[in-house]
């Protein structure tokens, strides 16, 4: 089979995504509810109960919503740092004020490696407003996968985390016009705008053209807006930055979506 990378759901109101090897299934993050998450995996023909695992980027509910249900139905091991672990078992308290329990919890720490069956996964700090939000990359059988959404800016340590990279998922949030000029209130618009907000189509454009390596197969554009964005602009963006890296037929733009799962990436 190789390595693959499924995007579930990508969006404001949840995210949600699975990287496999021949013998490993990882969901990353777990925004959608249980149900969805389970309908959506079947689609594409996988069994929720092959997962071999469940990682957590950082506590914001779009990333955490059916957490508690799916570690509780699966039984499988929970990766979070101790940070985020805290951040969402203080925000999950119920009606007596008693927080939730993980029984498989695992905690790491950014920076650090570890092992869920044959995938190593490298966490990293990314500038966001969470107690604790991380990227990760995935190495298997001679492939690494980078992972980074919902960062404000893409610092020279997120760069070089994602040097080298097969499949980069990218955060492609908003266009900076449609941003100004949308529905939000002036104070969440600053703080998407912001250093520790979301990446913007010409944010993630500058990287393109200037940091990123040229390395991947293909590149998935994540996390976008369905107020403040298009598929068909922040696609337009990416592809125009790859062109002038001469890296348009090298590279394929894929888009994840909120609404439906993007069809497994394998490499």
């Amino acid at each position: 089979m190789g390595v693959s990378v499924s995007m579930l759901a990508s969006g404001s109101r949840g995210n949600c995504a699975m990287v496999a090897s021949e013998c490993t299934r990882i969901l990353v993050d777990a925004g959608i509810s249980c149900r969805d998450t389970y309908k959506r995996m079947k689609s594409l023909g996988d069994d929720p109960h092959s997962l071999s695992a469940i990682l957590i980027t950082h506590e914001h509910s779009d990333h955490v919503y059916g957490l508690a249900t799916l570690a509780k139905k699966l039984r499988i091991p929970v990766f979070m740092t101790g940070a985020t672990h805290q951040a969402w078992a203080r925000a999950m308290r119920d009606q007596k004020g008693e927080k939730p329990q993980l029984e498989k919890f695992e905690r790491f720490e950014s920076g650090h490696r570890f092992q869920v069956g044959d995938i190593e996964v490298k966490p990293f700090t990314i500038p966001h407003d969470a107690a604790d939000p991380v990227g990760f990359t995935f190495r298997a059988e001679g492939i690494k996968v980078g992972f980074v959404t919902d960062l404000g800016y893409v610092p020279a340590s997120v760069r070089d985390h994602l040097r080298g990279c097969d499949l980069l998922v990218m955060e492609s949030n908003h266009d900076l016009e449609m941003l100004r000029v949308g529905p939000y209130p002036w104070a969440v618009k600053q703080r998407v705008m912001s250093r520790v907000g979301h990446l913007s189509n010409e944010a993630l454009a500058d990287f393109l053209i200037n940091d990123y390596d040229n390395s991947a197969t293909f590149v998935v554009l994540a996390h976008l807006s369905e107020q403040n964005n298009h598929p068909e602009i922040a696609r337009r963006e990416a592809e125009k930055a790859l062109a002038a890296r001469g890296g348009l037929f090298n590279n394929r733009v894929l888009l994840a979506a909120q609404s439906e799962s993007l069809a497994p990436i394998r490499l």
